[in-house]
This record gives structure tokens, C-alpha cells and sequence, in this order.
């Protein structure tokens, strides 16, 4: 379960006061797939970064679990991100002289010292998820030489590999044409129905129909309840 308890997060800016999100309340349960929209600057990516431990809030609380994220100490909450929560972006961040399998473990280094069971092999799981996921052919490759879409694809597996109970995806479809979009929705709807947790953010309404809920947010606030599509 993923908890947003009236978080707030303001900004100074030429001494003036903005609220980058008001009093924010949203509750998420394995299963879920929810896709934030509405227009830049209302305050969708603040909401994911807080929800993701990136950004504490100046008030509220974020839990995931019993876990909260921000009463814990700051390396043991960049412990919990590597080892819970994946994290998809428009920008893909890959390792510019990185192959692609190289990309894809780089993830598991974060999880070294953390005391985890992982029941699979993760060589084994990055190989199984680059089958999967269409780029077998593009193992050796560096992320030069791939398509918007296939680096698109590694990040999307880099997030997958640690089998975390929360995907975060921030605009991840922006930079892709359609067959890759739908590439990438369909494997976030895939990674929900199989008990994962998924909060994307979007403001392309076709992103969002993949979603099982949509939530609509303006000037840091929820304007509407999570409701069935």
C-alpha cells in the first residue's frame, strides 16, 4: 500500500510563498495502477518525487507499508528506494558507456549491504527481462547506438529488475512514437496486474486510459476522487 497523508510542499520564489502541493491525500493498494493528470506545474511530478522519497514534504506523511518515508533516516531511505521502488522517467538516465545488460544490473549495485532475500538470480531476471521486452538483439549495444524507444525499454527493465512493490513513471511515454507508447503502457498495466503498484504521471489522456483509475489534479490540490474509468 502506498499512503499520501495531507503532504504539502511549498516553494520560495522572489519571497513569495507557492504551494507546490496542497493537503494531498491519496491511498494506493497492490493492483493499482493510477495515472496523475493535469497541466504542467499543478504539482504532478512534486507528488511522484515526495511519494518516491525524493523530495521530503514540509508536511504530512508518505508511507509505503508500514514503512514511513520520511521518519527514517536518509540513507536508510535511499536504502528502501533501491531495494522497493522503481523509478521510469521521459528522461531515460541511462550510463552513456554502459551496454544495455550493464544498464540494466547497475540497478542491482544499489541493493549491495542491504540486508534483502531476492529468490532469483539477477543476471538471470535482467536476461529474462530483455527477452521480454524485445531487445535480445541489442544486449552489447551502448545507448547511442539504440532507439528513443528501445532506451526507453532498458530504462523501463533497469526499473523492473529488483522486483519493487512500487513502479513510478514521470511522463515516461513523452519522447516515444505510438507503437513504443503502447509498448510501454502495456507492460505497466501487466506489472500492476500481477500485484505491483503503479503511479504515473501523464498529460496525454491516451497514456492515462490504461490506467485502472485517473486522478486529476490543478494548483497543487486533487480536484476529483480516484474513479473507475
Amino acid at each position: 500500500m502506498l499512503q499520501l497523508d495531507r503532504v504539502q510542499k511549498t516553494y520560495t520564489y522572489k519571497k513569495q510563498q507557492i504551494y507546490a502541493l496542497r493537503q494531498v491525500t491519496l491511498q494506493l493498494d497492490r493492483g493499482s495502477f493510477v495515472a496523475v493528470c493535469g497541466p504542467s506545474g499543478c504539482g504532478k511530478s512534486t507528488m511522484l518525487f515526495a511519494a518516491g522519497g525524493l523530495l521530503r514534504p514540509d508536511d504530512g506523511v508518505v508511507k509505503i507499508d508500514e514503512t514511513n518515508l520520511y521518519a527514517i533516516s536518509a540513507e536508510k531511505r535511499a536504502q528502501y528506494r533501491a531495494a522497493e521502488i522503481g523509478f521510469v522517467f521521459q528522461e531515460f538516465h541511462l550510463v552513456p558507456y554502459l551496454n544495455v545488460l550493464d544498464n540494466v544490473l547497475a540497478a542491482s549495485l544499489a541493493l549491495e549491504g542491504i540486508h534483502r532475500q531476492i529468490k532469483i538470480d539477477l543476471r538471470d531476471r535482467a536476461q529474462e527481462l530483455i527477452e521480454r521486452f524485445k531487445l535480445t538483439d541489442r544486449l552489447s549495444h551502448v545507448p547511442s547506438k539504440l532507439s528513443t524507444g528501445e532506451q526507453q525499454r532498458t530504462a523501463l527493465v533497469r526499473a523492473l529488475l529488483n522486483q519493487p512493490r512500487l513502479l513510478l513513471a514521470d511522463e515516461p511515454t513523452g519522447n516515444l512514437d505510438d507503437k513504443n507508447t503502447e509498448v510501454v503502457c502495456q507492460h505497466l498495466a501487466e506489472y500492476a496486474a500481477n500485484g505491483g503498484i503503479v503511479l504515473l504521471v501523464t498529460h496525454d489522456l491516451r497514456v492515462a486510459s490504461y490506467a485502472n483509475d485517473i486522478v486529476q489534479m490543478s494548483d497543487g490540490t486533487i480536484l476529483a476522487d480516484i474513479a473507475d474509468i
